[in-house]
């Protein structure tokens, strides 16, 4: 199965200029989504790792369901004011402004080491955002597992270069 045939590209979308990459269409057909699941848990074997941490929020649709499978424990990194407890933040910039993330402060220690899941990598900062949340907790990155890589966009480059790992199940252009 070709997962690319399953994802959307919409023009113009959220500003013109910018080719979106709808998941959407590959979620909603149950084979597609099933073997994108399937293919995240067969790389994830490659690596160590105590738990699964995932950026809101369409990470959290493939991340839940790989930590079920795995009977992994599942982390929420979250927007900012969106955890009840203390948490650690990380701000990062955006290709409009800037941004927050959260993680809870008991979630990760120094005894983890985190799988972290995304539907899509583009410039790298949220990603990036999401391994200084789970450095700050005390834990380790194993690796990161995106569905979609905008390649020309050099996120993923910009992690390899700080020798994190990665996986991606689909490649795009960004444009």
């Amino acid at each position: 199965m070709n997962l690319k045939d399953y994802i959307r590209s919409i023009p113009d979308y959220p500003k013109k200029g910018i080719l979106f990459r709808d998941i959407t269409t590959l979620i909603k057909d149950e084979n597609a989504f099933a073997e994108t699941i399937n293919q995240i848990v067969e790389r994830s074997k490659k690596f160590n790792f105590t738990k699964i941490a995932a950026i809101e929020s369409r990470g959290f649709v493939f991340a839940s369901a790989v930590s079920y499978i795995l009977k992994k424990p599942f982390i929420m990194l979250r927007k900012k004011n969106k955890l009840p407890a203390d948490v650690h933040s990380v701000d990062f910039e955006l290709e409009y402004g800037t941004a927050t993330i959260e993680v809870h402060k008991d979630s990760i220690d120094h005894n983890d080491t985190v799988l972290i899941i995304d539907d899509l990598i583009a410039t790298g900062g949220t990603a990036e955002a999401a391994a200084k949340l789970i450095e700050i907790s005390k834990g380790k990155v194993a690796a990161y597992i995106f569905v979609i890589n905008l390649f020309d966009l050099g996120g993923c480059d910009k992690l390899v270069k700080k020798n994190y790992k990665i996986e991606n199940l689909i490649e795009f252009p960004g444009h």
